[in-house]
């Protein structure tokens, strides 16, 4: 069951930046930064040698707030805080007037127990780029209601991230 947005507007799922974010179904979320990734990441099986990709960040134009971004792969920041029930999980899918720019969100999943301003893969695949304004609506965080709430919480390296 998706959870409803008067579930939404009483709980302390997230924290927004304008009221304007609560749709029907989920939360929009919004453009903090943008990242160039500078570096090679290393996936393992149980993260003994994981290493995360590094990132430079891209700044905004002074005067426009604007980030012109070529086509490519790009790492963002969400402004929102998210905190994640125990009996909830989350995903967050491109809105569509960025799909219908040639671009998408990637994001995985949120599980029970998750807290923090979350990352996410933006990928451009129109020829000419896109141009995004700071707070920019990117995408919509989904909640899902679980049949019954979790016994174990999320404990990974991400809990709390980028305070």
């Amino acid at each position: 069951m998706i959870v409803p947005k008067q579930h939404l507007e009483k709980g302390n799922f997230v924290d927004l930046i304008h009221s304007s974010q609560l749709q029907p179904c989920g939360v929009d979320m919004t453009l903090k930064e943008a990242y160039t990734f500078s570096s090679a990441g290393k996936i393992d099986f149980d993260n003994k040698e994981r290493k995360i990709s590094e990132v430079a960040p891209i700044p905004f134009a002074a005067a426009s707030d604007d980030v012109a971004l070529a086509p490519g792969a790009y790492k963002v920041m969400f402004n929102e805080y998210v905190r994640i029930p125990k009996d909830s999980a989350a995903i967050c899918l491109p809105r569509s007037s960025l799909l219908r720019c040639g671009v998408t969100l990637e994001c995985a999943l949120w599980d029970p127990g998750y807290e923090g301003r979350s990352e996410a893969l933006l990928v451009v695949r129109n020829d000419h780029g896109i141009v995004l304004k700071k707070n920019a609506k990117i995408g919509q965080m989904v909640f899902i209601k679980l049949a019954e709430a979790t016994n174990s919480l999320y404990s990974g390296v991400y809990k709390g991230e980028n305070k």
